[in-house]
């Protein structure tokens, strides 16, 4: 008796499911990866950018510090196309 559907690891029935799709090719799935690897940017970006702007400090050198790491952010994001103008 051969094995069942339920019997197969998730892996085997994930390349299994991948292989039957004829339109997923090679190149797709680069280009799956890179837009997965850039939203990864754009999250970690963000993520840095609200940490930033939630400091407070009273040291003008520290406050510069920030003021330069904030638009080195949002340049970053800008160059990824996900800078949002608060």
């Amino acid at each position: 008796m051969s094995k069942g559907w339920e019997s197969k690891s998730v892996e085997e029935q994930q390349a299994e499911a991948s292989a039957a799709k004829p339109g997923k090719a090679a190149g797709d799935q680069v280009s799956a990866q890179a837009e997965a690897e850039r939203k990864r940017r754009i999250q970690a970006l963000e993520m840095q950018r609200e940490r930033v702007l939630s400091e407070r400090t009273s040291s003008p050198h520290r406050r510069s510090a920030l003021e330069l790491a904030l638009a080195d952010i949002e340049r970053e994001l800008q160059q990824l196309g996900m800078l949002i103008k608060l």
